[in-house]
This record gives C-alpha cells, structure tokens and sequence, in this order.
C-alpha cells in the first residue's frame, strides 16, 4: 500500500492564491519536469538541479496556487485531480515560449548558430558525417550537433531540432517528410567467406555464425522471421544494439550480419550473402513547426533533404538493388567517403 507523505501538500491546503500576474513560466516549467520524472531527483536530473531545490520550488508553486499539484508517496509523486487539470495548458506555455525563443533569434542567422541533428548511430556514422564536414566547411557560421542514438528524438520538446528516425512520428503536430527507404542485406567479410564459405540458401544459412541486431528498429525475432526458425539462439554469435558495433563484427569476422545495402558502394571491405532475403525501412524527417521558421534550420533541413535524394543516391529508392549494382549506380563526379579501415584498425602491438 502507498503511503502519503507530509509535505507540499499540507502547506498548499490554507494558502491563499496567487493572481495570474505572480505566476512564473519558470514554475510552470518545474511542474512539467515533476509531471515527466514523478519524482523531485529525476525531475532535478531534467532541470539540472538538485533534488531538495525542486521540491522546495514546487512546494512554493503550489503556496501559490493555493492547492496541492502532487501527492508525495514514498515511492516518488502522484499527480493530483488539479495537477492533471493543467498539464495540457502547461504543455502549451512550454510550445509557446520556444516559439518565441525561435523566432528572437531568427533574425541572427548570420550570426554563429546551433542546429541539433538526432539521427541513427549507422545512417549518422557511415553516411550523414562524411557528407556532413563539406557541408560544415561551406557554412562556417554553423555548429551541427548531430546526436546518434537509438531512440527518437522528441523534436516538440526541442531535444532536437531535426530528427532522422526508422519509425513514423504519430503527433500530427509535427512535421513530418519520408525521406526514402533504407534496406538492409547479409553481408560478411572476406576472410570469414574464405574460412567457413557463404550460404547460398536461407537453409544453408542456419549453420552459420550470425551477428545479430536487436534495436526498436530490429525488433527481437527479425532474423529469425526470415530464416523461419523459433529462434537464432543457436547461431548468434555476437548481438548488439548499435549498427557501428555490427558493422565492427561483420568486418572483424565474427558472422554474418545485416547492413545497408550502400556499404558496398561506400567500398567497405564486407561481400554480400546471397541468400534471397532483406529487410526495408522507411526513413522519416521530422521537426517542429516553430524550428523550420528558422532560417539556419531551414537551410540544414534542405541539405539533408538532398543527401537523401533517391534520384542521386539509388539505394534510397523504393525498390531493391542489389548491393553490386549500386556499386555502378553510384553517382557520377561525387566522391563518397570510403569507410574502409574506419573500425578494423591494426590491433596493438606491444
């Protein structure tokens, strides 16, 4: 059984309201951060404060609002009737306010600037950064951050100002471009080809060494889907979550393992397994309305627009091609940076 612990509540019981003139968006904002962590410290981990400031802020928010947003338990925060009662309005001061912080700095877009990029580990390391340094080099007055990592960002909450994901957003508030397709083929290196040989069936393929990818956008159970068996755990050899991890082990030789079908036309030292099978995945652009009245933003939005362009860059398209064809596909008068030795450096010698 929760127990109910003293605290803000009793204080906010006798107090009297404040009017809406007193009232701070910097309190509204806390609030929100108490709502998303239920707890002071996770709310604190949020703000970058500690645990006790938090509370005592959120106590004196609630003096001044003249009752109680949240239950303290001793397991963290419960929101209270009143408290739910104001989420959705705070969730609009917090829109507004970073709608207006976006457009007091629209007119410094000569001026040095921030544009924050999330972007999955693989599509990020091996194909947006190569590109990326001419693009910096060309806009000396920009700073990219580009965040790799395997969950979404939430561009609304501005985590990022522009987001590269494999799932489609579901907020109709957002804004939201397919990019194109990604597909993903078995590939090994040379040597384990040479060592143990390449499957030519999927049958074939149950008796060899796999390096294996669980992430939201591989879910669990993938590789076995296609090889039609209950599970891979007889075969894998090696698992991980990130793509530069599984690139690593397919290069190092540990199995065979799934990766996009231009790692051949990117002249990584992996070979294709033909064993009649790939996986397909939208790639999805997505941002605020608020960040594309920026001009910086805008201007970074139509760069990456174009580094998907499935016209230039076919193994974007729709359809499947094969990893030897796109290698003769590959854009004609554009140098695309070579990812080989990126990872398989030579080991230390002591």
């Amino acid at each position: 059984m929760r127990r109910l612990v003293q605290g803000g509540a009793a204080l906010a019981q006798h107090a009297q309201p404040a009017s809406p003139e007193d009232l701070a968006w910097d309190d509204v904002r806390v609030f929100l951060a108490c709502v998303e962590g239920r707890s002071f410290r996770r709310a604190g981990d949020i703000l970058g404060l500690n645990a006790s400031t938090v509370a005592r802020r959120m106590e004196g928010f609630e003096r001044q609002l003249g009752y109680s947003l949240f239950g303290r338990l001793t397991e963290g925060l419960a929101i209270t009737g009143e408290g739910d009662a104001l989420i959705a309005s705070a969730r609009q001061m917090e829109h507004s306010f970073r709608d207006f912080v976006r457009r007091v700095e629209a007119p410094k877009v000569d001026h040095r600037g921030v544009v924050k990029i999330s972007i999955t580990d693989g599509l990020g390391t091996f194909w947006m950064m190569p590109l990326l340094v001419e693009f910096s080099r060309a806009n000396p007055n920009l700073i990219l951050q580009v965040d790799c990592a395997v969950d979404s960002a939430d561009v609304l909450r501005f985590e990022a100002d522009l987001s590269i994901q494999f799932s489609r957003p579901q907020d109709p508030e957002q804004i939201i471009t397919r990019l194109g397709a990604l597909h993903a083929y078995p590939y090994a290196s040379q040597g384990y080809a040479d060592r143990f040989g390449l499957p030519k069936t999927v049958e074939e393929m149950k008796n060899h060494r796999l390096v294996d990818q669980v992430s939201p956008r591989y879910p669990e159970g993938t590789w076995a889907r296609y090889l039609g068996i209950p599970s891979v755990e007889g075969i894998v050899g090696i698992r991980s979550n990130a793509s530069t991890s599984v690139f690593y082990a397919i290069e190092k030789g540990a199995g065979i393992g799934a990766l996009p079908t231009f790692a051949c036309a990117l002249d990584a030292p992996v070979v294709p397994v033909d064993i009649g099978i790939y996986h397909t995945m939208d790639i999805w652009l997505t941002y605020s309305p608020s960040t594309r009245q920026t001009k910086r933003v805008g201007h970074v939005i139509e760069w990456v627009k174009s580094i998907f362009d499935a016209a230039r860059y076919p193994w974007f398209r729709d359809e499947f091609i094969h990893p030897y064809k796109l290698v003769k596909m590959a854009p004609e008068g554009t140098e695309l940076q070579s990812v080989k030795g990126s990872f398989a450096a030579t080991p230390f010698q002591p």
